[in-house]
Protein backbone atom coordinates (compact mmCIF):
# COMPACT_ATOMS: atom_id res chain seq x y z
CA UNK A 1 0.00 0.00 0.00
CA UNK A 2 1.36 3.44 -0.51
CA UNK A 3 2.10 5.92 2.42
CA UNK A 4 -1.11 6.76 2.88
CA UNK A 5 -3.25 4.17 3.29
CA UNK A 6 -6.71 6.10 3.45
CA UNK A 7 -6.06 7.21 -0.15
CA UNK A 8 -5.52 3.66 -1.75
CA UNK A 9 -8.33 2.64 -0.01
CA UNK A 10 -10.45 5.68 -1.67
CA UNK A 11 -8.45 4.78 -5.01
CA UNK A 12 -9.93 0.93 -5.08
CA UNK A 13 -13.34 1.98 -4.36
CA UNK A 14 -13.73 4.77 -6.74
CA UNK A 15 -11.62 2.35 -9.23
CA UNK A 16 -14.01 -0.78 -8.65
CA UNK A 17 -17.11 1.64 -8.90
CA UNK A 18 -16.48 3.12 -12.44
CA UNK A 19 -14.80 -0.32 -13.61
CA UNK A 20 -17.94 -2.01 -12.62
CA UNK A 21 -20.04 0.27 -13.66
CA UNK A 22 -18.37 0.16 -17.22
CA UNK A 23 -19.00 -3.50 -17.67
CA UNK A 24 -22.90 -3.43 -16.56
CA UNK A 25 -23.35 -0.24 -17.95
CA UNK A 26 -21.89 -0.85 -21.35
CA UNK A 27 -23.61 -3.75 -21.72
CA UNK A 28 -27.23 -2.11 -21.08
CA UNK A 29 -26.05 0.53 -23.36
CA UNK A 30 -25.04 -1.79 -26.35
CA UNK A 31 -27.67 -4.21 -25.92
CA UNK A 32 -30.15 -1.62 -25.75
CA UNK A 33 -28.56 -0.58 -29.33
CA UNK A 34 -27.79 -3.84 -31.13
CA UNK A 35 -30.84 -4.61 -32.24
CA UNK A 36 -30.74 -8.18 -30.85
CA UNK A 37 -27.17 -8.58 -32.33
CA UNK A 38 -25.48 -10.12 -29.50
CA UNK A 39 -22.35 -9.80 -30.96
CA UNK A 40 -22.07 -6.57 -31.53
CA UNK A 41 -23.43 -6.03 -28.32
CA UNK A 42 -20.31 -8.14 -26.44
CA UNK A 43 -18.11 -5.99 -29.29
CA UNK A 44 -19.26 -2.81 -27.35
CA UNK A 45 -18.98 -3.99 -24.13
CA UNK A 46 -15.21 -5.69 -24.32
CA UNK A 47 -13.93 -2.32 -25.83
CA UNK A 48 -15.95 0.12 -23.02
CA UNK A 49 -14.48 -2.16 -20.26
CA UNK A 50 -10.73 -2.31 -22.12
CA UNK A 51 -10.46 1.67 -23.00
CA UNK A 52 -11.52 1.92 -18.68
CA UNK A 53 -8.97 -0.47 -17.46
CA UNK A 54 -6.57 1.55 -19.27
CA UNK A 55 -7.63 4.46 -18.27
CA UNK A 56 -8.21 3.06 -14.63
CA UNK A 57 -5.02 1.43 -14.28
CA UNK A 58 -2.79 4.30 -15.54
CA UNK A 59 -4.30 6.89 -13.05
CA UNK A 60 -4.22 4.73 -9.75
CA UNK A 61 -2.09 2.36 -10.13
CA UNK A 62 0.53 4.74 -8.25
CA UNK A 63 -2.16 5.07 -5.69
CA UNK A 64 -3.21 1.86 -4.43
CA UNK A 65 -1.84 -0.28 -7.54
CA UNK A 66 -5.17 -0.22 -8.98
CA UNK A 67 -6.46 -4.10 -8.31
CA UNK A 68 -10.02 -3.36 -8.42
CA UNK A 69 -10.05 -7.47 -7.79
CA UNK A 70 -9.73 -9.62 -4.84
CA UNK A 71 -8.03 -12.43 -7.13
CA UNK A 72 -5.60 -9.74 -7.63
CA UNK A 73 -5.48 -8.48 -4.14
CA UNK A 74 -5.50 -12.05 -2.41
CA UNK A 75 -2.54 -13.33 -4.41
CA UNK A 76 -0.25 -10.03 -4.94
CA UNK A 77 -1.35 -7.47 -2.27
CA UNK A 78 0.53 -6.84 1.17
CA UNK A 79 -1.22 -9.09 3.61
CA UNK A 80 -2.14 -6.81 6.30
CA UNK A 81 -4.11 -4.66 3.50
CA UNK A 82 -5.66 -7.28 1.70
CA UNK A 83 -9.26 -6.97 3.53
CA UNK A 84 -9.58 -3.54 3.63
CA UNK A 85 -8.49 -3.47 -0.16
CA UNK A 86 -11.98 -6.27 -0.59
CA UNK A 87 -13.97 -4.27 1.14
CA UNK A 88 -13.39 -1.66 -0.57
CA UNK A 89 -13.11 -3.83 -4.21
CA UNK A 90 -16.90 -4.96 -2.98
CA UNK A 91 -18.23 -1.81 -1.88
CA UNK A 92 -17.44 0.73 -4.92
CA UNK A 93 -18.26 -2.03 -7.65
CA UNK A 94 -22.06 -2.63 -5.38
CA UNK A 95 -22.88 0.91 -5.79
CA UNK A 96 -21.11 1.05 -9.34
CA UNK A 97 -24.18 -1.27 -10.70
CA UNK A 98 -26.80 0.82 -8.42
CA UNK A 99 -25.41 3.50 -10.40
CA UNK A 100 -25.90 1.98 -13.16
CA UNK A 101 -29.33 0.90 -12.89
CA UNK A 102 -30.16 4.42 -11.30
CA UNK A 103 -29.03 6.11 -15.02
CA UNK A 104 -30.72 3.58 -17.31
CA UNK A 105 -33.58 3.66 -14.88
CA UNK A 106 -34.12 0.01 -13.99
CA UNK A 107 -35.23 -1.07 -10.66
CA UNK A 108 -31.75 -0.42 -8.39
CA UNK A 109 -32.13 -3.99 -6.64
CA UNK A 110 -32.28 -6.63 -9.69
CA UNK A 111 -31.55 -10.54 -9.25
CA UNK A 112 -29.47 -11.90 -11.98
CA UNK A 113 -31.31 -14.52 -14.04
CA UNK A 114 -28.68 -15.00 -16.65
CA UNK A 115 -27.38 -18.63 -17.08
CA UNK A 116 -23.42 -18.89 -16.48
CA UNK A 117 -23.12 -22.86 -14.94
CA UNK A 118 -20.84 -26.09 -16.28
CA UNK A 119 -17.41 -27.16 -17.35
CA UNK A 120 -16.68 -25.33 -19.85
CA UNK A 121 -17.54 -21.69 -18.04
CA UNK A 122 -15.45 -22.57 -14.72
CA UNK A 123 -12.50 -24.05 -17.41
CA UNK A 124 -13.21 -20.08 -19.05
CA UNK A 125 -12.79 -18.50 -15.96
CA UNK A 126 -9.81 -20.34 -14.76
CA UNK A 127 -8.41 -19.60 -18.36
CA UNK A 128 -9.19 -15.58 -17.52
CA UNK A 129 -7.96 -14.92 -14.55
CA UNK A 130 -4.50 -17.15 -14.85
CA UNK A 131 -4.26 -15.17 -17.96
CA UNK A 132 -4.85 -11.80 -16.22
CA UNK A 133 -2.53 -12.76 -13.09
CA UNK A 134 0.03 -14.22 -15.56
CA UNK A 135 0.05 -11.07 -17.61
CA UNK A 136 0.05 -9.01 -14.50
CA UNK A 137 3.33 -10.54 -12.90
CA UNK A 138 5.64 -10.89 -15.92
CA UNK A 139 4.24 -7.43 -17.15
CA UNK A 140 5.16 -6.02 -13.53
CA UNK A 141 8.56 -7.69 -13.64
CA UNK A 142 9.62 -7.16 -17.73
CA UNK A 143 7.94 -3.78 -19.27
CA UNK A 144 6.29 -2.03 -16.38
CA UNK A 145 4.95 0.75 -18.33
CA UNK A 146 3.04 -1.02 -20.23
CA UNK A 147 1.00 -3.29 -17.89
CA UNK A 148 -2.18 -0.66 -18.55
CA UNK A 149 -2.10 -1.52 -21.73
CA UNK A 150 -1.52 -5.62 -21.36
CA UNK A 151 -4.27 -5.92 -18.64
CA UNK A 152 -6.99 -4.20 -20.62
CA UNK A 153 -5.83 -6.30 -24.00
CA UNK A 154 -6.13 -9.51 -21.96
CA UNK A 155 -9.51 -8.77 -20.63
CA UNK A 156 -11.26 -7.52 -24.05
CA UNK A 157 -9.57 -10.63 -25.61
CA UNK A 158 -10.67 -13.05 -22.92
CA UNK A 159 -14.43 -11.54 -23.89
CA UNK A 160 -13.86 -13.17 -26.83
CA UNK A 161 -12.06 -15.99 -26.73
CA UNK A 162 -13.36 -17.68 -23.09
CA UNK A 163 -17.00 -19.25 -22.78
CA UNK A 164 -17.69 -17.47 -20.21
CA UNK A 165 -17.05 -13.62 -21.50
CA UNK A 166 -14.07 -13.31 -18.84
CA UNK A 167 -15.15 -12.06 -15.56
CA UNK A 168 -11.95 -12.88 -14.29
CA UNK A 169 -12.73 -11.14 -10.61
CA UNK A 170 -14.46 -12.15 -7.76
CA UNK A 171 -15.77 -8.86 -6.94
CA UNK A 172 -17.28 -8.54 -10.36
CA UNK A 173 -18.66 -11.73 -10.51
CA UNK A 174 -20.77 -10.65 -7.12
CA UNK A 175 -21.99 -7.45 -8.05
CA UNK A 176 -23.00 -9.11 -11.73
CA UNK A 177 -25.46 -11.24 -9.91
CA UNK A 178 -26.84 -8.10 -8.74
CA UNK A 179 -28.01 -7.35 -12.56
CA UNK A 180 -30.66 -8.68 -14.36
CA UNK A 181 -29.04 -7.31 -17.44
CA UNK A 182 -26.52 -7.91 -20.52
CA UNK A 183 -23.93 -8.64 -17.79
CA UNK A 184 -25.68 -10.18 -14.95
CA UNK A 185 -24.95 -13.87 -13.78
CA UNK A 186 -27.76 -16.02 -11.55
CA UNK A 187 -26.62 -15.70 -7.98
CA UNK A 188 -26.12 -19.14 -7.65
CA UNK A 189 -23.58 -19.58 -10.44
CA UNK A 190 -21.60 -17.07 -8.77
CA UNK A 191 -19.32 -19.55 -6.20
CA UNK A 192 -18.40 -21.84 -9.51
CA UNK A 193 -16.75 -18.80 -11.26
CA UNK A 194 -15.33 -17.47 -7.75
CA UNK A 195 -13.60 -20.83 -7.06
CA UNK A 196 -12.63 -21.20 -10.82
CA UNK A 197 -10.81 -17.48 -10.74
CA UNK A 198 -9.41 -17.99 -7.78
CA UNK A 199 -7.71 -21.52 -8.73
CA UNK A 200 -6.82 -19.90 -12.00
CA UNK A 201 -5.32 -16.63 -10.07
CA UNK A 202 -3.26 -19.04 -7.99
CA UNK A 203 -2.04 -21.22 -10.98
CA UNK A 204 -1.26 -17.80 -12.99
CA UNK A 205 0.99 -16.57 -10.01
CA UNK A 206 2.85 -19.57 -9.53
CA UNK A 207 3.66 -20.26 -13.11
CA UNK A 208 4.71 -16.75 -14.06
CA UNK A 209 7.11 -16.54 -10.90
CA UNK A 210 8.25 -19.59 -11.97
CA UNK A 211 9.17 -18.81 -15.84
CA UNK A 212 10.78 -15.37 -14.46
CA UNK A 213 12.82 -17.18 -12.11
CA UNK A 214 14.26 -18.87 -15.11
CA UNK A 215 17.84 -18.26 -15.71
CA UNK A 216 18.97 -15.96 -18.76
CA UNK A 217 19.97 -18.42 -21.61
CA UNK A 218 22.28 -15.49 -22.81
Amino acid sequence: MTADPRRALAAEFIGSLILFATVVGSGVMAERLAGGNVAVALLANSAATGAMLYVLITLLGPISGAHFNPAVTLMLGARRDRMRFIVAQLAGGLIGVLIVHAMFEMPLIETGMKLRSGTGQWLGEFVATFGLLFTIVIGSRHRAEAVPALVALWIVAGYWFTASTSFANPAITIARAMTDSFAGIRPIDAPGFILAQLAGAGAGVLTAKWLSAAPDPR
